[in-house]
């Protein structure tokens, strides 16, 4: 099972890990797509007046400019400790043991603006980069990752696909249709969509798989542990979906 997750635009600074080595990410028949977003980034970062139009950045998130001029000498930290706000938060990957890690790295990809999909543990800088930011000197990212990216994921051919990720980062890489898929929505048991619960439920749910690190090849075998974890997963009446619920 591979199970895909958005980013988040928080991010934790700082970092002990050896700079980007993009060959060493997952899915490395990336490594083009995302030279050529680090190299745009850092381009654009040399001109901080067009660096601050073109991500739309306040006077508070000026240093974000400096984090992007700098994605090739920067520290590096695991990405699901990198990011954080309510997601990962809830997730709280840094408490977890190092089992629990591990399946993250092997279970686990992190769907970024800048890298496409990297696996849990592998090192990234701080960067800034939304899924719709149009840079200059490339196509538009939904053009520039879409086609590479489900050709990356086709490649590594995982048995079953959850699909966490919000639709902006859906339209960055599509999961092949040939994959056994479910994308994850969740809802309360009345069936009313959430926004930040939504976030919470989704990093709840992952801490809950890595703590546990079930087999699972189907989306039948994910829903006999959920179930046995008193976790609802039901089916949506659009086909390809199911349904987290949650008391929130």
């Amino acid at each position: 099972m591979k199970i895909l997750l958005p980013p988040s635009e928080t991010k934790r600074p700082g970092g002990s890990g050896a700079p980007l080595a993009i060959e060493s990410l997952a899915l490395p028949a990336l490594a083009p797509e995302r030279a050529a977003v680090v190299a745009a980034l850092v381009e654009l970062a040399a001109d901080p007046t067009s660096a601050r139009r073109v991500h739309k950045l306040s006077d508070g998130q000026l240093g974000d400019i400096d984090h992007n001029a700098a994605l090739g000498s920067a520290p590096t930290m695991a990405a699901v400790d990198r990011y954080t706000g309510v997601l990962y938060d809830a997730l709280d990957a840094t408490s977890l043991d190092a089992a629990a890690r591990r399946w993250l790295d092997r279970h686990v990809w992190i769907h970024s603006a800048p890298f496409g999909p990297i696996a849990a543990l592998d090192a990234i800088p701080m960067y800034r980069l939304a899924a719709g930011t149009s840079l200059p000197g490339i196509a538009p990212l939904r053009r520039h990752w879409s086609r590479a990216t489900s050709e990356a994921m086709a490649q590594d051919a995982p048995g079953f696909v959850l699909d966490l990720r919000s639709e902006a980062y859906v339209a960055l890489g599509p999961v092949p249709a040939s994959f056994s898929y479910a994308y994850v929505r969740v809802v309360t048991a009345e069936g009313r969509a959430l926004n930040h619960f939504n976030k919470k439920a989704k990093g709840e749910f992952v801490r809950a798989l890595a703590e546990d690190r079930p087999r699972v090849r189907s989306l039948a075998s994910l829903r006999g542990w959920a179930h046995a974890r008193s976790i609802t997963l039901r089916l949506a009446e659009q086909a390809g979906v199911i349904e987290l619920v949650t008391e929130s």
